[in-house]
């Protein structure tokens, strides 16, 4: 044993809960989703809308189940014996240590008539060359207008114009509806793209409708379709339902997209790397919650199963209600109580804060004649300024100094006299009176 341990041979002992999950992430690892085959046994719906049964073949069985959101969408019911092919992820419940599938989507078995006409129509539109890349057209880097062939109903159109106003929300985008599945779809189909080219409003169009089984998506397996698609002056994204569903269209068309949110993403160019790599750990983080959350939603089946009787639930909760009254009561007092006190409370401090009317208006009286007086004393003040000011200019007035006997005089160019220098014996000057003027000659000079 002393030797073992010197080698380094001994290995950490784990638990249930860790050989469990380290168990259930190998599993999803190394087995992608895939299809499988078998006969539905022992199927149970639970009142959460979960499915419960198990797919058996001869020599084998298998666990199985099917939450609320995955099988709501389906307008079957599946029954035990019916043959069906499934679509799952391969993984363990581990609470129980059970080997189960996780379910995606169901459709009914024997669809081997389909999948010969399919594989027949391929071979012969290969061999015309409408599956060729030389013949496809590449996607404009910067689309000015984008269209989307598909039914206003879908579900897929949603995600492609959630997905394209994410990524670039300033790209207009048409809609070109049709139905995408029943009688007569694929003429529609076939139409709506002709309409499209016809039309030329688009840069490239989105032909997507979401995922089903191979008789829902056989519309996009018809020749009309694909020889609308081969026409097709406009580039075209095939994005027809999930990442494992092929069809003519996605051949034919220009791309291939997995799923509509994909052919969304081929052709509109994302406003920044940074939200690309948002977007992928996003993605990444609601695949590890909705299998947290799947994981949890089995668990709480698990414990339903060990329900109380509800006779007890309900006398525990009548018990629970009757206390919940009684504190709801004295809350209800003692509240009621500090309404009132604080109601007196605010009562008390308007009446103290309840201005004096009377008062108030005797002091508004009283600055109005002290306002009146104020104005009087100060237009008397102002008209006394004024009087003395009139009486300065006036006494500086030129024309009361001429009044009082004196005159101005110029000389023959406007300039006024002040010195015998400015004139010589014999100029003409101007003299200027209080009243009048006249010109005059110079006839002699002193000092």
């Amino acid at each position: 044993m002393n030797h073992v341990l010197e080698m380094g041979f001994e290995r950490a002992v784990m638990s249930v809960s860790e050989l469990n999950r380290n168990a259930k992430e190998l599993l999803e690892q190394a087995f992608p989703l895939s299809w499988v085959a078998g006969e539905i046994s022992n199927i149970k719906c639970y009142g959460s809308g979960h499915w419960y049964f198990s797919l058996k073949d001869e020599i084998a069985q298998v666990r199985c189940v099917m939450f609320r959101e995955k099988n709501q969408y389906l307008d079957w019911q599946p029954r035990d014996g019916m043959r069906v092919e499934v679509r799952a992820l391969v993984t363990l419940y581990h609470a129980r240590g059970d080997f189960q599938l996780n379910i995606e989507t169901i459709r009914h078995a024997g669809l081997g008539s389909l999948f010969e006409a399919f594989e027949q129509l391929k071979a012969r539109l290969g061999k015309e060359g409408l599956f060729d890349s030389e013949r496809k057209k590449p996607l404009p880097e910067f689309p000015k207008q984008i269209g989307i062939i598909t039914s206003p109903a879908a579900a897929a159109l949603h995600d492609v114009l959630s997905t394209l106003q994410r990524r670039m929300p300033s790209v207009p985008i048409i809609v070109y509806p049709t139905i995408v599945q029943g009688a007569g779809a694929s003429v529609r189909i076939a139409g709506a793209i002709q309409t499209a080219a016809s039309r030329a409003e688009c840069d490239v169009l989105i032909l997507c409708r979401g995922g089903g089984s191979l008789e829902d998506l056989w519309a996009f397996n018809e020749e009309v379709v694909a020889r609308a698609i081969a026409a097709c002056s406009i580039p075209i994204v095939s994005g027809v339902g999930h990442e494992t569903d092929f069809t003519i269209a996605d051949f034919v068309a220009d791309v291939r997209a997995p799923t509509p949110t994909g052919a969304s993403q081929l052709v509109c160019p994302d406003r920044a790397e940074v939200a690309r790599c948002g977007e992928i750990l996003r993605g990444r983080m609601y695949r590890a919650m909705q299998r947290r959350i799947e994981s949890r939603m089995q668990h709480t089946d698990m414990l339903g199963c060990r329900l109380v009787h509800p006779g007890k639930r309900i006398e525990a909760q009548l018990a629970q209600l009757a206390r919940l009254r009684e504190r709801l009561e004295s809350a209800w007092l003692r509240h009621a109580k500090e309404r009132h006190w604080r109601l007196r409370e605010l009562q008390q401090r308007m009446k103290i804060a309840r201005p004096d009317i009377p008062r108030l208006e005797g002091r508004q009286q009283q600055l109005g004649l002290r306002l009146q007086r104020a104005i009087a004393s100060r237009i008397e003040t102002l008209g006394m300024h004024l009087q003395r000011r009139e009486a300065n200019l006036s006494h500086l007035n030129p024309d009361s100094v001429l009044a009082r006997g004196y005159s101005i005089a110029y000389t023959s160019d406007g300039t006024v006299l002040r010195r015998n220098d400015q004139v010589d014996v014999g100029d003409v000057i101007r003299v200027t009176f209080a009243k009048g003027w006249s010109k005059a000659s110079v006839m002699e000079k002193g000092e």
